[in-house]
């Protein structure tokens, strides 16, 4: 293994790519959906024309759906450039950031497991390689000896 495989910075950059695509995947997924045809076409035009208040606003189910998935999308890019942030400070706090590392470790845990629950395998597979990376980072933030000399 390398001697950069051996840093956290390293295992930042590579979380925050995987966690890059997860946030493209996401928006891309966004033009398969909805299905057309038959049932999936029936909800579809049932979300878009049932209208309600919500909070003083016109709204429709369909509002909520479309614009729930475009805040994840926004919320996934946002965690994708804090990895990579993070990936910078490691060089020289490394050990100060493993309890940061290890929160975002936690969270796409917790996206992989809900992904698993509702959703399907590719966000879950996602999920796992950045909290696989995550907790790479981690460990080799114990290690000071492996962290490179600014």
């Amino acid at each position: 293994m390398s001697r950069m495989m051996k840093t956290s910075t390293f295992w930042l950059w590579a979380a925050s790519v995987v966690a890059l695509l997860f946030a493209a995947g996401h928006t891309l997924g966004a033009l398969w959906t909805p299905a057309t045809g038959g049932a999936a076409a029936g909800v579809v035009d049932a979300m878009k024309s049932v209208h309600f208040n919500a909070m003083g606003s016109d709204a429709t189910y369909w509002h909520f759906y479309y614009g729930f998935g475009l805040s994840i999308t926004s919320y996934l890019l946002a965690l994708a450039i804090i990895t990579w942030q993070t990936a910078a400070l490691a060089r020289s706090e490394a050990r100060r950031l493993r309890a940061f590392i290890l929160t975002l470790a936690a969270l796409y845990a917790a996206i992989g497991i809900l992904s698993w629950m509702y959703f399907f395998a590719a966000p879950l597979v996602l999920a796992t390689l950045v909290v696989v990376c995550l907790l790479a980072a981690f460990c080799c933030a114990g290690d000071s000896s492996n962290q490179p000399a600014i």
